[in-house]
């Protein structure tokens, strides 16, 4: 069955001070988003989905959906902060968005094939689609165990000089497969290595080395029943923490443990890069135009 790209692109995007998602990296207007929706298309992905807001439907349509219609077929779902199961409701003073693994939520009843999720702000390569479409392509749950997949980038390259980042930090068997991931929201450069900073914020030491997850994930279906299952259950411990996020490592650190889900490494010989701040934006626009030398990407994507 031919994989859908499902597009988190609902981030409010605070810390780039700009609705970074439909910003300009290539010579001729294009955005990170272009560049990934092109590379899925050459790796065999048949349609996009993307996740956003009400509030930027219509620039986000008109900035890049616009673009992709004609060659593919092209949805939305929508993430929005009272999308919440049966028995709760919405705490009046929650403002923050509850995260990655609610926005792949929003696309339940949407897509009913085999699946990757990307960040919009990413740039994963085209050997990372090609790599994560093969996967996905033969994937399949038994019975009693849904049949994951993730990219992998060594931490030392995602990292930004201007600030610090949100990592999922993984380990993985001698099979490849991951047998713990945890989200680390505060981790900044230390030289040639990192750190990163607890809740309570002590620091604590990273090599560089850590294997990590940028948001490139492969899943089935079945991957929207177990996520609800889970959220439920961070509803109920923490709806009143108005900075708690179901991030996506949370539910599959639950399921792997609980042997509902396994979920491959894959590896890829792309580089990753992407735009965290303002600051980081010349470093993306320069990595493009070397790829566009390089006859990697044509001159013009669209034509």
């Amino acid at each position: 069955m031919t994989p859908t790209l499902l597009v988190l692109a609902a981030g409010m995007g605070s810390r780039y001070g700009g609705l970074k998602q439909i910003d300009a990296v290539g010579a001729h207007g294009e955005a990170i988003i272009d560049f990934s929706i092109f590379d899925a298309i050459r790796a065999g992905f048949g349609k996009v989905v993307f996740v956003i807001r009400k509030d930027i439907e219509a620039d986000f349509k008109q900035a890049v959906g616009s673009k992709f219609s004609s060659r593919l077929p092209v949805e939305y779902a929508y993430q929005e902060l009272d999308m919440l199961p049966p028995g709760f409701t919405l705490p009046p003073a929650r403002k923050k968005p509850w995260g990655t693994a609610h926005a792949i939520m929003a696309a339940t009843g949407v897509i009913h094939e085999p699946f990757a999720v990307i960040n919009a702000d990413d740039f994963y390569g085209a050997a990372s689609f090609k790599t994560l479409a093969d996967y996905l392509k033969q994937s399949h749950d038994t019975p009693t165990v849904a049949d994951y997949s993730m990219v992998g980038f060594v931490l030392r390259n995602t990292l930004s000089e201007h600030g610090t980042v949100s990592r999922a930090i993984c380990e993985r068997d001698a099979g490849g497969f991951l047998t713990n991931i945890v989200e680390r929201t505060k981790i900044e450069k230390t030289g040639n290595a990192a750190r990163y900073l607890d809740e309570a914020g002590q620091a604590h030491p990273l090599t560089g080395d850590e294997l990590v997850s940028m948001n490139m994930f492969g899943f089935t279906p079945s991957a929207f029943e177990l996520l609800r299952a889970e959220f439920v259950k961070f509803l109920s411990a923490r709806i009143n923490d108005e900075k708690a996020e179901f991030f996506i490592p949370t539910p599959m650190n639950a399921l792997i443990k609980a042997g509902r889900a396994r979920m491959k490494v894959l590896s890829s010989t792309s580089a990753w890069f992407g735009i965290t701040y303002r600051e980081d934006k010349p470093l993306v626009v320069e990595n493009i135009r070397r790829l566009v030398q390089q006859g990697v990407y044509p001159e013009r994507l669209w034509t």
